[in-house]
């Protein structure tokens, strides 16, 4: 293999084991440093020292690119698709392969640490038909959320990058927080303007069951909302430490998504694992539907999706009451009814 695509799917599986960005953008530096250049002129570099003085260029970098240009899988590239290979049930792996998008990932244009067309390229990759950018609203300003002349300026964006990339569909889109009140944080003409509306809680998590319940069904019944996003808020491993899930009437929640016809996500992050598999099995008994989503901030998190998968093949969700399944025509004709 060539030694730049090498780099590049180490940066992926470190990105996919949530490693630290630093040690993946290592890698991707290094895959930066060397790109255009010949596998000739690199063998050339190496013999020489050249290649071990390039900036960018860092001792693993550099035994990578030696081992790819004696023909074979790096060392530490095989032991990372060794690591990532994981037991799959026959009812994940059979969703797995039904999945044809995600609705929720998010780019550098919130708290993302990726430029969208990277998202998408990573996304043909994986063969991902369609995918939803659905960077933050405005009012989370820890994650740089988007005001409407921000979300304006990226629909722009968009249309380049759907021109660069015409073999997957770009839909537009937005997490956007439901506020205490219940509103949702972006103006509607411009939600209007969206593909895709992922409506989510990431403030004043342990209010009250009252108090959580009425924000939640507020946000359900905005009839922008497409999909309730990672309905818990709960964390239950990873760097951020653990976090409880929020207290709320999930019936009532569940059969508000139901009435409205609002999905209920299976966030894939595997700190998020949300909702618990209780909640999953109640919403799948009043009727809701699903949308399986990765919540992505990096190329590699794209492959969550197997971990969501999963979740719904163990608790028996059929593909066709998940819409991350659907073709996206019907997504969209689902997404809006009266278009």
């Amino acid at each position: 293999m060539h030694p730049v695509d090498a780099l590049q799917e180490i940066a992926f599986w470190l990105e996919r084991d949530l490693a630290p960005s630093f040690k993946v953008q290592a890698f991707r530096t290094a895959a930066a440093a060397i790109a255009g250049r010949s596998d000739d002129d690199l063998e050339a570099r190496l013999r020489s020292g050249a290649l071990a003085r390039t900036k960018g260029v860092g001792s693993r970098s550099l035994e990578v690119i030696g081992q790819a240009l004696e023909g074979r899988v790096p060392d530490y590239l095989q032991a990372l698709r060794d690591r990532e290979r994981e037991t799959t049930s026959e009812a994940g792996a059979g969703l797995l392969a039904d999945l044809r998008g995600d609705l929720h990932c998010h780019s550098e244009w919130s708290d993302g640490g990726t430029p969208i067309a990277l998202m998408v390229e990573a996304a043909r990759t994986l063969g991902r038909e369609y995918i939803a950018l659905t960077d933050h609203s405005p009012n989370l300003t820890v994650a740089h959320g988007l005001t409407a002349e921000r979300l304006t300026e990226q629909l722009g964006v968009l249309d380049d990058v759907r021109a660069d990339h015409p073999d997957v569909r770009v839909l537009s889109g937005i997490e956007v927080d439901i506020l205490e009140d219940g509103t949702l944080d972006q103006t509607p003409a411009m939600l209007d303007r969206l593909d895709v509306v992922v409506a989510s809680v990431h403030s004043k998590l342990r209010a009250d069951r009252r108090t959580m319940t009425e924000r939640m069904l507020g946000g359900i019944r905005d009839p922008h909302t497409n999909v309730l996003g990672h309905c818990t808020g709960r964390l239950v491993q990873g760097s951020r430490g653990e976090r409880p899930q929020s207290t709320f009437d999930a019936r009532a929640v569940f059969e508000a998504c139901a009435e409205h016809d609002v999905a209920v996500e299976i966030n894939s992050r595997p700190e998020r694992q949300d909702p618990p598999d209780d909640l999953i099995q109640l919403a799948l008994e009043v009727g809701c539907l699903f949308s399986i989503d990765t919540d992505a901030h990096a190329p590699g998190q794209l492959d969550f999706l197997r971990l969501g998968a999963e979740r719904a093949g163990q608790n028996g969700v059929p593909a066709d009451r998940i819409v991350t399944t659907w073709p996206v025509e019907r997504l969209l004709a689902w997404a809006h009814p009266q278009a």
